[in-house]
């Protein structure tokens, strides 16, 4: 089986179940285990929701040197992860209060302390990449030196670069340019997402881009085959928060298409997949194995 490095986002996440947006205020407050607080972000989601479908992993993440940079590194070991990657290279790790509705409406605030302007060792990443069969690197900055290693040692290269406006974005052009499997939502296209997957496709060349569209699916564009076309969503249990939605997503069509080689069919599974995920409270919560996902009921998405 192939060998996935990771470098990516870790938050301490906490999670608050509101009654309703927008918020009524009250100077207080009982919401009885509606307040959870765990260990999440893009790199650790995706980490872990690989991790659980049975994708062996190198996982490269920045946290503080704190008390939450310890309980990361802890729980990584509960999640069957090697911390040998988890690098304490700032003074505090960051973190995120995610609210949600009873409608699974969500809003999320992060604190990303200084992570944007911390290195990550580059021997450490050279290491892992040796040992690794496949790339994925999420789109905060630290990962940014490494598009162009991970590319000249051959292997495809995944990456999210989320709500996405502009082809010359700033920010994320580099990894919109580097990447093999593209992902992004279609929250702020400035195009259908049939025309904006073409445009993605002709300027970069990209073989596959999926584009999250929440409720209704995702849109698969493979160039090898000029396939673009939606597949719809499932509904496997009630919605309760989609925080992670999008990375429980990418992370498993990345596990089933490193696996099998079939984007079409690694999308409809990441989509079931995804579909289970959001009926839990938190972003690293909710994970099927792929023996689990198997036997999943699946009824038609409302």
């Amino acid at each position: 089986m192939k060998k996935f490095l990771v470098c990516g986002h870790t938050n301490i996440e906490t999670t608050l179940a509101i009654d309703a947006f927008p918020i009524e205020y009250s100077p207080m407050r009982y919401p009885f285990f509606g307040i959870q607080t765990a260990v999440a972000g893009v790199g650790y989601n995706i980490t872990k929701a690989l991790a659980t479908l049975g994708t062996p992993v190198n996982f490269l993440t920045l946290v503080g040197e704190d008390f939450f940079g310890e309980q990361v590194r802890q729980q990584a070991k509960t999640n069957g992860l090697a911390d040998d990657f988890i690098v304490a290279g700032m003074p505090q790790t960051a973190q995120s209060v995610i609210l949600y509705d009873k409608q699974g409406k969500r809003q999320g605030h992060t604190d990303l302390k200084d992570v944007q302007e911390r290195p990550y060792p580059p021997e450490l990443f050279q290491q892992a990449l040796q040992e690794s069969d496949w790339a994925i690197l999420a789109n905060i900055n630290w990962t940014r030196p490494f598009l162009a290693k991970a590319q000249n040692a051959g292997i495809p290269i995944a990456t999210d670069v989320h709500t996405i406006t502009a082809l010359d974005d700033d920010y994320n052009r580099d990894y919109m340019a580097a990447a093999t499997i593209l992902f992004m939502s279609d929250e702020r296209l400035p195009l259908p997402p049939e025309q904006w997957a073409k445009k993605v496709q002709n300027e970069f060349g990209t073989e596959i881009v999926v584009i999250g569209l929440g409720a209704k699916g995702a849109l698969l564009a493979v160039k090898s085959d000029n396939f673009c076309e939606r597949l719809p969503a499932v509904q496997t249990r009630p919605i309760v928060n989609t925080i992670g939605a999008g990375d429980s997503l990418f992370a498993s069509f990345n596990h089933f298409y490193g696996k099998t080689g079939d984007p079409y069919a690694a999308l409809q599974k990441a989509i079931l997949f995804a579909s289970y995920k959001i009926g839990s409270d938190g972003a690293a919560a909710g994970f099927l194995t792929e023996a689990a996902l198997e036997s999943i009921e699946v009824k038609s998405a409302k």
